[in-house]
């Protein structure tokens, strides 16, 4: 499975914490052979009836795998679907998003099936969730070969993870209520927009916009031109000016200038004008 875009200039380039995240979970299941499995899986993977215990159980269940399949799988998804989402919302944030829908996995597991758990896949099925929920559009090549829509992929995925999860998954050996829970927690964060990081910027961009507006001198052969236009108007139209160019600044910043539209580039040479000649 593997993803290409020339309109969002996506990459395969590893960033940090992908690569943390990939070496961890390859040295544990290395690690997991070494000491037993049977010992691993009893003191570090998810076990309701232990979580008095063994508090950490939701945690470390991440990083703990059955087999070589199970690791390849998960991996594969890590590695392909996270940089890009890393490089948007920076190491720290792409962290609190995993780990938020790996526990999300875990809670509505417990909820309805409670039963051990190892595995990172509400964590990776949570990272599918998020790219197509950034990048709807770009296509993901199934297998090397077939192109299919993130959101039509990801739905198709939801719909088969709902169908699975249903009442026909007791006794299965594959944790589907898990995925889902993954699924699930990934679209209400986001949704929600409890990032404290993207908080924080909305709140630095919407002052710096008011300083913006504040400070940009007003052209008085202009305003005889616009005629019958209200301040309050004029105003608005800043405000929703500053907005279009402040979406363009960061996809700047998550994906570089090569990603850039020649409309988008023709609003950023037109606000470079405008405040050059103010």
């Amino acid at each position: 499975m593997a993803y290409a875009s020339r309109e969002f200039g996506l990459s395969f380039m590893l960033t940090p914490m992908v690569k943390r995240l990939l070496i961890a979970n390859v040295v544990v299941f290395f690690l997991t052979i070494a000491v037993g499995q049977a010992f691993m899986f009893e003191w570090f993977a998810f076990q309701p009836g232990e979580l008095i215990l063994r508090p950490w159980g939701p945690l470390t269940y991440m990083f703990l795998h059955v087999d070589l399949w199970h690791l390849l799988v998960n991996m594969l998804v890590l590695f392909f679907f996270g940089p890009p989402l890393e490089g948007r919302w920076g190491g720290r944030e792409f962290l609190r998003f995993y780990a938020v829908c790996g526990l999300g996995g875990v809670a509505l597991s417990f909820l309805f099936q409670p039963d051990w758990i190892v595995g990172a896949s509400a964590a990776t099925y949570g990272l599918m969730l998020a790219f197509a929920m950034n990048w709807p559009t770009v296509p993901i090549y199934v297998w090397g070969i077939f192109p299919v829509q993130a959101r039509y992929l990801v739905g198709f995925l939801f719909l088969v993870t709902l169908w699975s999860a249903g009442p026909g998954a007791q006794g299965s050996s594959v944790a589907h209520l898990a995925h889902l829970g993954g699924l699930l927690s990934g679209f209400l964060y986001l949704k929600a927009d409890w990032r404290p990081g993207e908080r924080l910027k909305q709140m630095q961009r919407s002052a710096t916009r008011r300083r913006r507006l504040a400070i940009v001198p007003r052209d008085e052969n202009v305003d005889e031109q616009r005629g019958a236009q209200t301040p309050g108007k004029r105003v608005r139209e800043d405000a929703a000016l500053y907005d279009r160019v402040d979406a363009v600044l960061d996809k700047i910043s998550a994906e570089g200038m090569s990603s850039l539209t020649a409309e988008e580039l023709r609003l950023l040479d037109e606000v470079s004008k405008r405040h050059r000649s103010n």
